[in-house]
């Protein structure tokens, strides 16, 4: 490994413990122990018996806690539980050091198959939406539907505002930000998340902000926090390059599940105009664009999400599960790897 290289993180069972991660009214969090992760989940207690369950995954940088506006909306509709992929919110980074879209991708398919929730309502966001895209593909049978808010998908001309996140995959690169940021208040750091995610970031309230800062200084202390955002970065950046099967677009193609697709028309990060693409993509999808939305529309405008997520079931309810796996894909809990000379890896 280069010397400018983040250093791996050290085994989750040496972590040193911080400040407690927050939990809203309703909310309750668990840890997961599975084969070489350990994963935090947020739930919520069902409105009654017999929901069907839905999982949250975030994207880069977030955590479950970016569901908590959205999932109490949907209390009556669906179960909910939201998890923090490896490395993020409260979850220790994975035993391997494999954050690819994949390594992630094969944590969710984890905790669903030793959860038996599947099928599930699946909702994702940024790159959390490139995940589940490879999960859905993969596993058909684990998924319900599908609700992808600004998914991460490759773009050939990325935004220009865009490209200092994307900036986090080059080596040493993350050593020089914390040399140039060091000085930096956990205050100034959520502002400038704040204006990249938000189309509006008056929108954030005051108690709202005050905890994105308690977060950002918890998440400081961890000494994988820049391994793993590096890592992801990584990952996202190595899937965009994968071609023939293993290419993100070719698996949104391959996808059965009904796909409501979300995107934000002041999203600096992926470019609305990658929507009617998405729709041409997923071969069962809706659309719905949020002109003064950013990049986080179900922490911005969580009623107009689960609105149309209360649509997205009502168009398809008495549609029945496949169960079955598309032709070509796996359906034996495994999630395939992109080709050896284009997976990170960590």
């Amino acid at each position: 490994m280069s010397s400018t290289e983040p250093p791996s993180a050290p085994p989750a069972t040496v972590l040193p413990k911080v400040a407690a991660v927050r939990v809203a009214d309703g909310e309750r969090l668990r840890t997961v122990h599975l084969p070489g992760i350990t994963l935090t989940v947020r739930s919520r207690p069902p409105a009654r018996e017999g929901l069907p369950p839905a999982l949250y995954v975030h994207g880069l940088g977030g955590s479950s806690q970016n569901w908590s506006a959205l999932m109490p909306l949907l209390d009556g509709v669906v179960h909910s539980e939201a998890l923090d992929l490896p490395g993020f919110g409260d979850s220790p980074p994975p035993d391997d050091g494999d954050y690819s879209i994949t390594g992630h991708a094969r944590a969710v398919v984890r905790y669903l198959d030793a959860a038996g929730r599947g099928p599930v309502h699946l909702f994702a966001n940024s790159l959390g939406g490139a995940v589940v895209t490879r999960v859905a593909a993969a596993r058909p049978d684990l998924v319900r539907t599908l609700t992808l808010v600004s998914p991460a998908l490759p773009e050939i001309r990325v935004q220009r505002s865009a490209v200092p996140t994307g900036l986090l995959a080059l080596p040493g690169v993350v050593p020089l930000f914390n040399r140039l940021t060091r000085d930096w208040t956990a205050e100034q750091r959520v502002r400038g998340v704040t204006a990249l995610c938000y189309g509006d970031p008056g929108r954030v309230s005051q108690e709202g902000f005050r905890n994105a800062v308690e977060e950002m200084e918890r998440r400081l202390r961890l000494p994988y926090f820049w391994d793993a955002m590096a890592r992801s970065t990584r990952g996202l950046v190595n899937a965009y390059t994968v071609g023939g099967q293993y290419g993100l677009w070719r698996q949104a193609a391959r996808v059965l599940a009904p796909t409501l697709l979300v995107y934000g028309g002041r999203d600096q990060l992926v470019g609305h105009r990658m929507a009617q693409r998405a729709a041409r993509a997923f071969r069962d999808s809706r659309l719905l664009t949020l002109p003064d939305a950013g990049h986080v529309a179900m922490m911005e405008y969580p009623e107009t999400v689960a609105t149309a997520f209360r649509e997205l079931l009502a168009d398809t309810a008495g549609a029945a599960d496949t169960g079955k796996p598309v032709a070509g894909e796996r359906a034996d809990g495994a999630v395939d790897s992109e080709p050896a000379n284009q997976t990170t890896g960590g």
